[in-house]
């Protein structure tokens, strides 16, 4: 059996790989992940108090940064990554805490759409973030918040094409995940990225092996995480009376948190074959960690993604059968249904979410016109790739996917 092997690295990927090794042991300071001289450095000049209460975000901050320590493989680049990633959610924490802040929920209920991984979650997050009607949070938004609070339309456009950067290092360290999951400072992302302050966030091992890290949060109440991220989108409000469209398959795992923070909303659940999604899934997963360590194990990455996957289906299975699920309007979509048939499933989304539908074959047409299926190559994988039996995986995951009773 022949498993996944990461994408190879161009020449100019290599060089920049090899410098950061050479900058790692000549400055092992600079790349340890520690967490005193990590709050050191988001701190600056700012006073300490500014982070508000360290019961809360110090625990997180500590579990991910040993997790990744210990249970990364990092490459100097993944190091500088995680290192970055801590100081920029504590940074992020001391500019949203300094926001005025109030407890109440949007003003409209947002659209949010979630499922398994890998279950055509982005793709009908994107086209529905092209309503003009709907709006949907870019990378630089969501990374830095507190910029845009208030900016004007040419600072707006700033801060956004300054995202650029970021995105176009990633693609050359990286170029196959734009294969696996196309990104970009103008395409809508997922709310993870905005929800690091607290530490307390399936966001992170999206990209990074950390076992420890997942299985203390696993324990752990998202509450804080969710009403901190309605505090972000309440503070990029543009006041134009578009509605919010969000993102996420890590809300799979955090319904009750999601719908306690945004009651009213329309949460869209996405499903696919139980295959297809640990797989997928798995392939994703392996590409991202291939970028920031040189030691990715395919079999290790598989049976992550498939405790991961049923952990959360678990969950969501369980939050179908409590009160809170009253709270919020529930909508099962099938991966099929979506690509089969877009429009009934856009104007079943609209009627829910008390939008008129008119008829929205002229959004989708000018979407896939726009982002032709497989335009950045195609996502290839199997199963077998992560050492994953299909039939093990039907039988193991079953009571999570049969419909629910």
């Amino acid at each position: 059996m022949t498993l996944w092997t990461p994408p190879p690295r161009s020449p100019q990927a290599e060089e920049i790989y090899a410098a950061a090794e050479n900058d790692r042991a000549a400055r092992p300071d600079a790349y340890a992940l520690d967490p005193g001289p990590v709050i050191t450095a988001a701190l600056r000049q700012d006073d300490p108090a500014g982070l508000g209460d360290p019961a809360y975000w110090r625990e997180g901050l500590d579990r991910y940064l040993a997790s990744a320590n210990d249970d990364g493989r990092l490459n100097a680049v993944g190091a500088r990554m995680v290192r970055g990633s801590a100081v920029a959610a504590l940074r992020a924490r001391l500019a949203m805490n300094r926001l005025p802040r109030t407890d109440r929920p949007l003003g409209r209920p947002p659209i949010v759409i979630t499922g398994g991984w890998r279950t055509g979650t982005t793709f009908l997050y994107r086209l529905l973030a092209t309503d003009p009607r709907l709006r949907a949070p870019l990378p630089a938004e969501l990374a830095m918040p507190w910029k845009f609070a208030g900016a004007s339309p040419q600072r707006r456009e700033e801060l956004v094409q300054a995202g650029s950067a970021a995105n176009d290092l990633l693609h050359l360290l990286n170029p196959t995940l734009a294969t696996v999951h196309d990104h970009g400072p103008r395409l809508p992302e997922e709310c993870v990225v905005a929800m690091n302050s607290g530490f307390r966030n399936w966001g992170f091992s999206s990209t990074v092996r950390l076992d420890g890290y997942s299985q203390w949060l696993a324990d752990q109440d998202l509450s804080t995480t969710y009403l901190d991220y309605r505090h972000v989108l309440s503070s990029l409000d543009a006041a134009d009376d578009r509605r919010w469209v969000l993102k996420a398959p890590a809300h799979t795992a955090e319904l009750p948190r999601l719908a306690a923070a945004f009651p009213g909303a329309v949460v869209v659940f996405l499903h696919r074959d139980i295959v297809q999604t640990v797989a997928s899934g798995a392939s994703l997963f392996a590409v991202f960690r291939s970028t920031y360590s040189d030691d990715v194990d395919p079999a290790d990455v598989g049976r992550f993604q498939t405790d991961q996957t049923e952990l959360w289906l678990r969950r969501a299975r369980a939050f179908r059968h409590s009160p809170g699920a009253g709270s919020v309007t529930l909508l099962d979509v099938a991966y099929d249904d979506l690509v089969g048939d877009t429009r009934t499933v856009l104007e079943t989304i609209y009627t829910a979410a008390g939008i008129d539908p008119g008829d929205p074959t002229g959004l989708i047409d000018a979407y896939h016109a726009a982002h032709p299926r497989d335009g950045k190559g195609v996502h290839r994988y199997t199963a077998a790739d992560f050492a994953l039996d299909e039939a093990d995986l039907r039988t193991r995951l079953d009571p999570w996917t049969r419909p629910t009773p």
